[in-house]
C-alpha cells in the first residue's frame, strides 16, 4: 500500500505540529525569570511553571536569576581626608526584582554592580579620617548601601546589604596607634590616680575639720562646766559660805599637787608653803564632808556603818 501526496503532506504538517509545540512549550524553574523576545523586541516575561510562546516569531531572550546573590568586592587602597592609606574590601548582596529591566537596562549586571560599589567606598570613606573609619563601621555600611541601592534602582535590582569586611592600615601606622593607644592608657590611669589622691585629701581634710571641731565643742563645754563651778563658788562667798572657800581652795592645792607630782622631769619638789595652810583646807573638807553625812541619814542622824572624816589640824 503506498502513501499519496497528500498523506504524506498530512504526516509531515503533524510532525511539524510536534515539534512547534515542544519548541513553544517552556518550562521556567523556581527562582528564575526568562524575558521573551519578538523580532528582536522584549514583549513579555516567563515566570517559574510551564509557558508557552510561539516558537515561530518568539524566542526567550535573558534568564535571570531572581534569587538574592552575593558579590565579592575585591580589595583596594583607599585614601582617607586625612591622608592616611589604608586597603578595603567587602562583600555586596543584591536581589533582581524587575528582569526586563536587569536584562536591558545594563550590559555585564554584575560588572556594573561591583564598579559601582567599589566607587561609592572609595567616595565615602575617602570623605572620613582614619579613626572614623575604624570607630564607625556601622554608618559606613549603612551609607554605602543607602548610596549603592539608589543608584542601582534604575537596573531594577535591589542591594539589600553592603558590608565593610576588612579595613588594614599600614604598619607603621599600626604600630603608631599602638603607641597612641598606650599613652592614651597611661593618661588616664593618671588621672584616676589623681582623682583618688584628691578624694583621699579631701576626706582626710574633712576628718580634720570634724575632730577640730569636736575638740572645740569639747573645750567649750569644759568652760561652761568651769564657769558654772566658779559662779557657784562666787555665790557661796557672797553669801559668806567659808566651808565653799576652804574646799574650792583644796581643791585647787589637790590638783597643782597632783600635777606637780605627774611630771617626768622633776624628781624633787620643793614646796614653800605652810603645810598648816594646807591642813586647814583639808580640814575645810572635812566640815563640808560631815555636813554631806548629816543630811544623807533620817532625822538628820549619820547612816550606821559610816563615820563622818575628821581632819584636825597638828602644829608642826
Amino acid at each position: 500500500m503506498g502513501f499519496s501526496g497528500f498523506d504524506i503532506a498530512i504526516i509531515v504538517l503533524v510532525f511539524l505540529v510536534v515539534i512547534l509545540l515542544f519548541k513553544g512549550i517552556k518550562t521556567v524553574p523556581q527562582g528564575y525569570n526568562y524575558t521573551v523576545e519578538r523580532f528582536g523586541r522584549y514583549t513579555k516575561t516567563l515566570t517559574p511553571g510551564l509557558n508557552i510562546i510561539n516558537p515561530i516569531f518568539e524566542r526567550i531572550g535573558a534568564k535571570m536569576n531572581m534569587m538574592e546573590q552575593v558579590l565579592d568586592v575585591p580589595s583596594q587602597e583607599i585614601i582617607t581626608r586625612d591622608n592616611a592609606i589604608v586597603g578595603v574590601d567587602g562583600i555586596a548582596f543584591f536581589q533582581i526584582l524587575n528582569a526586563a529591566q536587569a536584562a536591558y537596562q545594563v550590559s555585564g549586571l554584575q560588572n556594573a554592580i561591583l564598579n559601582l560599589t567599589m566607587t561609592n567606598i572609595r567616595t565615602v570613606m575617602g570623605s572620613m579620617d582614619l579613626d572614623e573609619l575604624l570607630s564607625n563601621r556601622d554608618a559606613i555600611n549603612e551609607r554605602l548601601l543607602r548610596v549603592v541601592d539608589e543608584a542601582a534602582h534604575p537596573w531594577g535590582i535591589k542591594i539589600t546589604r553592603v558590608e565593610i569586611k576588612d579595613i588594614n592600615p599600614p604598619a607603621n601606622l599600626v604600630e603608631s596607634m599602638g603607641r597612641q593607644m598606650m599613652a592614651e592608657r597611661d593618661k588616664r590611669a593618671q588621672i584616676l590616680a589623681a582623682e583618688g589622691l584628691k578624694q583621699s585629701q579631701i576626706l582626710e581634710a574633712e576628718g580634720r575639720r570634724e575632730a577640730a571641731f569636736r575638740d572645740a565643742e569639747a573645750r567649750e563645754r569644759s568652760a561652761e562646766a568651769e564657769a558654772k563651778a566658779t559662779q557657784v563658788v562666787s555665790e557661796a562667798i557672797a553669801k559668806g559660805d567659808v566651808q565653799a572657800i576652804n574646799y574650792f581652795v583644796a581643791q585647787k592645792y589637790t590638783e597643782a599637787l597632783a600635777r606637780i607630782g605627774s611630771s617626768s622631769n622633776n624628781k624633787i619638789v620643793l614646796m614653800p608653803f605652810e603645810a598648816s595652810s594646807l591642813i586647814g583646807s583639808l580640814g575645810g573638807i572635812g566640815e563640808i564632808a560631815r555636813e554631806v553625812f548629816k543630811g544623807d541619814g533620817p532625822s538628820g542622824t549619820p547612816r550606821q556603818g559610816s563615820r563622818p572624816p575628821v581632819v584636825r589640824p597638828t602644829d608642826n
